[in-house]
């Protein structure tokens, strides 16, 4: 099974100041933002990775580049339009402050699935063309470079929550439950019988444990022995 690093980008200036930014172009990492995806590329440096996918927009771009930055050998960042930011339409560039007072806003906080952004798209179908592109990629860099492959995709925030929701088979009405920080690291495995959650919203932590083969399909009954201690803490 491939492994896929599901990245959020680091913090925008839109972040900070409380903004819907959406697919607003020029929306950029802050400094504090750029410090957080230096560390995210740092915690993924001693992982050989076979590709970095990311959203078209710049705030993603930038995360990704922090990444291969760090990376030995020539990759480059792939555009993947699947998981671009959610079409808020009318919603785009509106503090959330101020939209708390719509009507919507209760809906995308409790029943997601049924939220439609005027003028934008659903979340419904947001998850779903991002779930598909996840997928699709997945299953190419499995193909092209094995079983052990480690890959990653630098999206958004509702984009990454929706495809986590998907992987652990919870409906979208839930998936409000599930946070994913800025520049934060989560991981999934897509097998032949599920997918495997290996992780969610890390912000720290040694990832090299993920130099090693990929576990088998099925499930350890017990939960298994986890990933082995990296090399410099054994004894």
């Amino acid at each position: 099974m491939a492994t896929v690093i599901l990245v959020r980008h680091g913090r925008t200036t839109a972040n900070a100041d409380g903004v819907l930014a959406g697919r607003t172009l020029g929306v950029r990492l802050d400094q504090f933002g750029r410090d957080q995806a230096a560390r995210t590329g740092e915690r993924l440096a001693p992982v050989p990775l076979v590709g970095v996918v990311s959203s078209p927009l710049e705030r993603c771009r930038q995360t990704s580049d922090q990444i291969l930055e760090r990376q030995p050998g020539s990759l480059v960042t792939s555009v993947e339009e699947g998981i671009t930011e959610c079409d808020y339409g009318l919603w785009q560039g509106r503090t959330l402050h101020d939209l708390a007072h719509e009507k919507l806003w209760s809906v995308v906080q409790t029943q997601p699935s049924a939220a439609v952004f005027p003028g934008g798209e659903s979340m419904a179908t947001m998850q779903a063309r991002s779930v598909a592109a996840i997928r699709r990629r997945d299953a190419e860099f499995e193909s092209e470079y094995g079983p052990d492959a480690v890959w990653v995709a630098v999206s958004h925030g509702d984009i990454i929550k929706s495809i986590l929701a998907d992987a652990l088979g919870m409906h979208l009405d839930l998936f409000q439950r599930i946070s994913v920080g800025p520049a934060s690291v989560s991981i999934v495995r897509y097998g032949p019988n599920r997918p495997n959650v290996i992780a969610t919203n890390t912000d720290s932590g040694d990832l090299s444990w993920l130099r090693a083969s990929s576990p088998g399909a099925d499930a350890p009954v017990g939960g298994g022995a986890g990933p082995e201690a990296p090399q410099r803490l054994r004894s």
